[in-house]
C-alpha cells in the first residue's frame, strides 16, 4: 500500500512516456495519487461579453401560443420523461400582469416514429414573477411555463414527440426527438455524459455549447449561471445604480432557453442551483426562476425539493446536492441523504456520482474554502457510502483532485472536478490560494446562504497552523485557467474515462485532461446496502 502511493514519475519515466505519448493509454487512479500539476496560464481567455438581445439565437422565432424553450429532462428511472416548454411572452416594466396559465394545455404526443405519434401526456402550467418594491427597478412577469411527465417508456429508446396545446391552431411545436437512458443495471450506460459549469450567455458560452454538441453527449449535467443583476455588459446603464435589492434581468433566462433549445430538445439536462440563481425580490423570495423553468425528478426521489434529488442512468446513481440551501445534519437535505444513500443498491448501480455548485477542493484564490460548512456537514456521510466522483462549478476554472478526503489523500476517497464556462463576465481564476502573497484572509462573516463559518487553520499535514498551503496541494492533481467542457464515458462497473475539453481545442480534437477513474468496490465499499 506504501509502494502503491508513492509519487509517480521520475525524469526516466517521463521521458519514456513521453516517447510514447501518442500510444498511451491515459493515467488511472489505480496508479496513485498524481504529482500535482499546474498548466501555465495562457493568453487567449475567451470572449467574455454577452450575447446581444439583437443575435437572432436569442430572439423569439414563434408566434401566438407556439411553445418554445423546449427542453427534455429525466426522471428518477428510464422508464419516464419530463419535457418543458413556454407558451407566450414575458412582460418587463412598472406595472405586469401575469398571463393565466390555463390559456393553454399541456400536452405532449409522442411514439417511436416521427409520423406516427399516438401516444399522449398531459401536465401542469404555472408563470411566475421577478417584483421589486423600489423606484426605478423593473418587474417581470414569464411566459407560461409548462411542464408534462411522460410515463410507461422503454429504456434506450428513441421517442419522437410535439409539445404544445392541440386545440389552438398553430399551437403545436415541430416534431423533435429524444433518447431514454439505458436500463438500470451494472452493465448498460450512457455513451457520453456531458458536464457544464457556470453555463450562461457569453460568447464563451456559445463555443463550449458548440464545442460540447460535436461530442454527441447523451446527457448533459449543468451548473448554471444566468443572471445576477447582470443582464447587459454595463449593469448601471440600466438599472438604479444603488438599490437595497440587486436586481437579475429576467429575459437572459428567456434568451438563454431560446439559445440553448437544439440542445435541450433533444438532449436531456439535468441542472443543479448555484449563487446565480438566488435572485432575491420581494418579501425575500428566492430562487423563483430557477424553481419554475426546469422540471426536476423531484417527487420521484421523494426529495420534493428542486435543489437536491437523485435519478439513475443505466449503472449510475446521480445525487444532486444543494450549497445554497440548508446543509446542517439536523436539516432536511440531510435526512433525504441519508434515505437517499441508504436505499442505494450497489450490485445495480455500482457508480455513485455526485454534483453541487462550490466546490470543496479548489486551490484558486477565488471562493477558497468557502463551501467548507457544506463539506464539513456531508463529506463523511458521503465517504461512507463510498462516493465515486464529484462534479462542481462556481471558480471559473477547471482542476481536477486526486483521491481525496478530509483534505487527506485517500484511495477510498472521491475524485472531485470543477469545470468553468466563462458564461458571464466575471474574471478567469487565474490565481491560486497558494501563490505566494495570494492567500486570501479567512472569511469573517457568515454568509447568508452558505451557512457559518468553518473554514479554520489546518491542524495537521503540511500546511498545519495555515489557512493556506505554501505550494499547491498535493490532494489537487491537475490545474488549469480554462474554460471549457468535460466528458464523462463509464466503461463499466469499475472504469471511467473523464477527458476535459478545452474551449481553444475546439478546431483541433486535442484533450486538455485525461484519466480512468476507477472503482475499487471490494477495498472501498463501506455502507452500500450492496457491493459488486
Amino acid at each position: 500500500q506504501t509502494t502503491m502511493w508513492m509519487w509517480k514519475g521520475s525524469l526516466p519515466l517521463l521521458l519514456l512516456a513521453a516517447a510514447v505519448a501518442a500510444a498511451a493509454e491515459p493515467a488511472s487512479t489505480l496508479e496513485g495519487p498524481s504529482r500535482p500539476v499546474t498548466v501555465p496560464l495562457r493568453e487567449d481567455r475567451g470572449h467574455a461579453v454577452d450575447l446581444p438581445d439583437t443575435d437572432p439565437r436569442v430572439q423569439r422565432r414563434v408566434t401566438g401560443w407556439a411553445p418554445e424553450q423546449i427542453a427534455v429532462a429525466l426522471s428518477a428511472a428510464p422508464t419516464s420523461a419530463w419535457v418543458s416548454w413556454i407558451t407566450g411572452d414575458f412582460q418587463m416594466g412598472g406595472a405586469v400582469k401575469p398571463l393565466d396559465p390555463g390559456t393553454v394545455g399541456s400536452v405532449v404526443r409522442y411514439g417511436l416514429a416521427a409520423d406516427s405519434l399516438a401516444r399522449e401526456a398531459t401536465g401542469e402550467a404555472l408563470v411566475y414573477s421577478q417584483l421589486y418594491p423600489f423606484e426605478g427597478l423593473q418587474n417581470y412577469t414569464s411566459g407560461i411555463i409548462h411542464h408534462v411527465r411522460i410515463l410507461g417508456l422503454e429504456p434506450g429508446t428513441k421517442y419522437y414527440y410535439q409539445c404544445g396545446d392541440p386545440a389552438i391552431p398553430g399551437a403545436m411545436s415541430a416534431v423533435h426527438a429524444f433518447r431514454t437512458m439505458p436500463d438500470v443495471g451494472p452493465r448498460s450506460y450512457p455513451g457520453r455524459i456531458a458536464v457544464v459549469g457556470d453555463l450562461g450567455l457569453t460568447y464563451n458560452t456559445t463555443s463550449t455549447v458548440e464545442h460540447m454538441a460535436s461530442n454527441q453527449p447523451d446527457l448533459v449535467y449543468a451548473n448554471l449561471y444566468l443572471t445576477n443583476g447582470t443582464g447587459t455588459d454595463c449593469y448601471s446603464c440600466s438599472f438604479a445604480k444603488s438599490t437595497p435589492i440587486h436586481e437579475t434581468y429576467q429575459p437572459r433566462w428567456d434568451y438563454w432557453g431560446r439559445y440553448m433549445e437544439p440542445v435541450t430538445s433533444s438532449t436531456p439536462m439535468m441542472v443543479v442551483e448555484g449563487n446565480h440563481e438566488i435572485e432575491q425580490q420581494i418579501g425575500n423570495k428566492t430562487f423563483a426562476a430557477y424553481s419554475a423553468r426546469f422540471a426536476f425528478p423531484s417527487m420521484e426521489s421523494e426529495s420534493f425539493s428542486p435543489f437536491y434529488y437523485s435519478f439513475d442512468a443505466g449503472g449510475i446513481h446521480f445525487i444532486m446536492l444543494a450549497a445554497y440551501a440548508d446543509y446542517s445534519k439536523s436539516g432536511e437535505q440531510y435526512r433525504w441523504l441519508e434515505k437517499d444513500l441508504a436505499k442505494v443498491d450497489r450490485s445495480v448501480t455500482p457508480w455513485l456520482v455526485a454534483g453541487w455548485h462550490a466546490p470543496w477542493y479548489s486551490t484558486y484564490k477565488a471562493h477558497y474554502r468557502e463551501a467548507e460548512c457544506m463539506r464539513v456537514a456531508m463529506e463523511e456521510l458521503l465517504y461512507s457510502y463510498g462516493l465515486d466522483i464529484v462534479f462542481t462549478g462556481h471558480v471559473h476554472a477547471y482542476e481536477r483532485s486526486n483521491r481525496v478526503f478530509n483534505y487527506t489523500l485517500d484511495p477510498c476517497g472521491a475524485v472531485h472536478i470543477s469545470v468553468g464556462d466563462g458564461g458571464n463576465r466575471e474574471k478567469m481564476a487565474t490565481t491560486h490560494a497558494d501563490d505566494p502573497g495570494r492567500c486570501p484572509e479567512p472569511l469573517s462573516t457568515p454568509d447568508d446562504f452558505m451557512g457559518g463559518f468553518c473554514a479554520f487553520n489546518f491542524t495537521s499535514g503540511p500546511a498545519a497552523g495555515s489557512f493556506c498551503w505554501d505550494r499547491q496541494p498535493d490532494y489537487s492533481a491537475y490545474r488549469e485557467s480554462s474554460f471549457g467542457h468535460g466528458i464523462l464515458e463509464v466503461k463499466n462497473e469499475t472504469y471511467a474515462l473523464w477527458k476535459w475539453h478545452r474551449n481553444q481545442d475546439l478546431y483541433q480534437g486535442a484533450v486538455g485532461d485525461e484519466i480512468y477513474i476507477v472503482r475499487e468496490p471490494e477495498r472501498c465499499l463501506l455502507k452500500s446496502s450492496t457491493s459488486t
